[in-house]
């Protein structure tokens, strides 16, 4: 893959050309935008993943629903086999809304409203119709310039800044770096949290925000526990068993990195993001003694575990923000602006 990538690097300027143009079309009005008359919030990114939408618009549901505000969420689905607007509802599934967003409905169930659609637009006026919504929480749209949303968060993860990338087909950007202009605030993800002031302010210069950009710094951990649905264990629950790790995330590196750290042995299955499991990777998984997955791959495997839920397991991650006060008050004096 990264042979194919090198390969590439002659076509960066078509990618560049098309994607510079298309912005630049939309900022002067020749491609129409349309925003509007309730709060809109976006969260996405520069690069083409693995930066941590899922944890920050839980952060931000989390925030809102706090402060009981009639909420939506509303995904494009990725990897679901429907197609159009979907409302999750008690008969939803990753199949049918995507691994994502059947994570944000389980976990905040009949609290939040959560939709896909891959016309935002379009997913934004049903929502309306039919719910209500105070607010709407656009996840991983902030390409999608058909839609002006009135506040975006872009986020960009530690080590890897779209400050230090170039566009694809080489790099990893789906548009040119200039695209983070369009931010109101921008988050660093996946920060050690023994990041020190020199290095955020380092970090900072390096991604040489606008006068009216906030710059913030997150990480994540993991949870203590182990749940399968129903029960929740201590993660050293897996000590001396025989553990298969199953991954479809962009980078499990920080995930691989915290089991070794508890002296978890383990052999790791890495699939791709969003992987759809075969019957017959089912049927391999099935033969192995515990599985210990993610949250979001939880949503994709529980249902071919169902007669065995002592068998398949996730970890979960919590979500903590430097300057969350702030953070928090610029999301909120936002939405109190409409």
């Amino acid at each position: 893959m990264k042979l194919l990538r090198k390969i590439l690097f002659p076509f960066i300027p078509i990618y560049y050309l098309v994607t510079w143009l298309r912005n630049k079309f939309y900022d002067l009005g020749w491609f129409s935008s349309k925003s509007y008359d309730i709060p809109v919030i976006c969260v996405g990114n520069l690069s083409t993943g693995g930066t941590g939408k899922t944890p920050t618009t839980e952060y931000i549901i989390g925030l809102l629903k706090e402060k009981q505000y009639q909420l939506a969420i509303l995904s494009r689905g990725y990897g679901r086999k429907t197609k159009g607007f979907v409302l999750a509802d008690e008969h939803a599934s990753a199949e049918t809304i995507g691994d994502e967003p059947f994570q944000f409905y389980n976990k905040f169930k009949g609290h939040v409203s959560v939709a896909v659609d891959e016309n935002r637009q379009h997913g934004i006026e049903t929502l309306q119709l039919m719910k209500s919504p105070e607010v709407i929480v656009l996840d991983d749209a902030f390409q999608h310039r058909k839609v002006k949303a009135g506040f975006y968060v872009l986020l960009t993860a530690y080590g890897d800044l779209y400050s230090n990338d170039i566009v694809l087909p080489t790099g990893n950007l789906r548009e040119p770096r200039a695209g983070a202009k369009r931010a109101d605030c921008i988050v660093v993800t996946k920060c050690p949290t023994s990041l020190s002031s020199s290095e955020k302010e380092h970090i900072t210069q390096q991604l040489r925000p606008l006068p009216h950009q906030s710059v913030y710094f997150s990480a994540i951990s993991y949870s203590e526990y182990i749940y399968n649905g129903s029960d929740r264990f201590p993660l050293q629950h897996l000590i001396g068993k025989t553990i298969t790790l199953v991954t479809g995330i962009a980078n499990p590196k920080s995930l691989l990195d915290y089991l070794r750290s508890k002296s978890i042995d383990f052999e790791h299955l890495k699939f791709k993001d969003h992987h759809v499991f075969s019957t017959s990777e089912i049927d391999v998984l099935r033969q192995k003694e515990v599985i210990l997955t993610t949250e979001k791959d939880y949503m994709r495997l529980q249902d071919s575990f169902d007669a065995n839920t002592s068998l398949l397991y996730y970890l979960p991650i919590t979500f903590q923000i430097d300057k969350s006060d702030a953070f928090d008050t610029e999301i909120i004096s936002f939405i109190s602006s409409f």
